[in-house]
């Protein structure tokens, strides 16, 4: 592709940065409003960003979190469906089953509407704190100030102190004090106070909240393949991908990007998936990249020889300190494939109170997986000391995490492990801290006026639009508002978008579909 060089410096009309799902969003809007001067790049060796897959030498996939896929867009399923195919040819569908383990007992998520499953004493204390605090919030002439005083009104001390304090610091590595409220959404369940009674006092399981009842998965290749189908569909000379397309610097005034390999790309417009925190301090605004906040995050998984003991459980929540890990996914449920074949030979490298194993002579089948997530902050460290586990040198946190697993149950003491995983995530969760709006309120703008458009689930900072669908909305409509001036709903208005199906934001996608299944 000749995109045209002077000085040494390559130009190109629209440069897009990361290939996750924002910026192959973008991609796939600017190909198909025919437009060929533009130009894909990522500094891994394939598309996916933070939606990829690794696999492991055994052979086991592990996702980069707990990626289900269940959308508010047409545009989005008929992407994906387009790159990996339709129907239960290419996907699992399945059923959320979620539970929350607490007091060495499984109570359903969401948790708040099923606290008849605690002991007496504890649904005495959630239930009159949660009758108190409808009160106080009726009485109320002023909106929360921030999560923390959120929960406390609409739930109360006691589902406060039982599972929503301790689980979301687990979760975000910051106090919920320290977050705002505008976020939550469709993200976190209410309570209806009559609803919670009755659910006591008929010993009712009440767990078909949210927007995620029903997922769906890949047959194969976990939510990366998704990804790499997408960057499939477009054309490969438009897509650069390896260690040497990571950008080391953004000149925002003369709109030139340097990369690794010492190359530089001159563009007229960029849309950029980077951390807005690191964006800004190459435009010299280090004092807004400090009101920015963001977590790590610690992705674990092990594979485990034997029969999963846990039916058709799918994501499982853990508030409380005996282990490290805030969320497990039963990820070989997702999809047979995430395991190798029953018949594959491994060696059990430990077993599951992490001692070595009698014999590690290779045997077969079947598998079975579990992906655990860690958070960390500069209020929450993981201890990264390095220790031996499983015949390696893995960070203490792999084995506190595989303690974790046997101290809530997940694994036991003889259980074969025969692969461990860990990869951090510097980036892992964008806070929605209480100064985040004013940081994005001026940060966005200044960096639109130098033609930067910064998007992505930490391009533009928003989780409550950082779900995968979200994410290429995000680049999509940022692809039109680039081009044409067309308005960003998913970015402008997370409400809308998030209130029901968007059947009505339709673009001219079908022919360009069609033509690729």
């Amino acid at each position: 592709m000749c995109l045209g060089e002077s000085a040494g410096i390559e130009k190109v009309g629209v440069l897009v940065v990361g290939a996750g799902p924002t910026g192959l969003g973008a991609a796939t809007r600017i190909n198909q409003h025919g437009l060929k001067d533009w130009l894909l790049i990522d500094q891994a060796d394939e598309a996916g960003g933070l939606a990829c897959t690794d696999v492991t030498p055994e052979g086991f996939l592990f996702d980069m979190g707990g990626h289900v896929i269940f959308s508010h867009y047409q545009y989005f399923d008929e992407l994906i469906d387009a790159a990996i195919g339709s129907g239960p040819e290419a996907w699992n569908t399945l059923e959320r089953v979620s539970y929350v383990w607490i007091k060495d007992t499984w109570v359903a998520y969401p948790f708040q509407n099923n606290i008849s499953a605690l002991p007496a004493a504890d649904q005495i204390k959630c239930l009159t704190a949660l009758a108190d605090a409808k009160v106080a919030n009726t009485v109320a002439q002023t909106k929360p100030k921030n999560f923390d005083e959120w929960i406390m009104r609409v739930m109360g001390a006691g589902i406060a102190d039982l599972f929503m304090r301790p689980y979301n610091f687990k979760v975000w590595a910051v106090p919920p004090s320290e977050m705002q409220c505008e976020w939550l959404g469709e993200r976190v369940a209410t309570v209806d106070i009559d609803r919670a009674i009755s659910n006591v006092i008929n010993h009712k399981e009440d767990a078909g909240w949210g927007p995620n009842a029903v997922f769906r998965f890949p047959l194969e290749g976990g939510t990366g393949a998704i990804w790499k189908g997408v960057a499939k569909l477009l054309p490969q000379e438009n897509q650069r991908y390896g260690p040497d397309c990571g950008v080391t610097h953004i000149d925002k005034d003369s709109k030139v990007v340097t990369l690794r390999n010492g190359k530089r790309i001159q563009y007229d417009a960029l849309i950029s998936t980077i951390p807005l925190d690191i964006t800004l301090r190459w435009a010299g605004k280090p004092e807004l990249a400090d009101g920015l906040t963001h977590s790590s995050s610690h992705i674990i998984g092990i594979g485990i020889r034997g029969q999963c003991p846990h039916g058709l459980k799918c994501w499982l929540y853990f508030p409380e300190d005996n282990c490290p890990f805030y969320r497990t996914t039963v990820f070989s449920h997702y999809a047979k494939k995430n395991c190798p074949e029953d018949s594959a030979k491994l060696r059990t490298l430990c077993l599951g109170d992490a001692s070595a194993p009698p014999d590690s002579q290779a045997e077969e089948g079947p598998y079975w997986s579990l992906m655990f997530e860690v958070s960390e902050s500069y209020c929450k460290p993981v201890n990264m000391e390095a220790v031996a586990l499983a015949g390696a040198t893995w960070p203490a946190i792999v084995k506190d995490t595989l303690i974790g697993a046997l101290n809530t149950k997940l694994i036991s003491a003889q259980d074969q492990v025969v692969s461990v995983y860990h990869r951090r995530l510097e980036h892992g969760y964008p806070t929605p801290s209480v100064g985040r709006d004013a940081v994005l309120t001026e940060a966005l703008p200044f960096l639109r006026q130098h033609g930067i458009w910064s998007r992505g689930r930490f391009g533009s900072y928003k989780y409550e639009v950082g779900n995968q669908d979200h994410s290429l909305m995000l680049g999509v409509e940022c692809a039109d508002n680039v081009l044409f001036g067309g308005k960003e709903l998913t970015l402008s208005h997370p409400n809308i978008v998030n209130a029901k199906k968007n059947t009505e934001l339709l673009y001219a996608t079908k022919t360009f579909l069609q033509s690729h299944n």
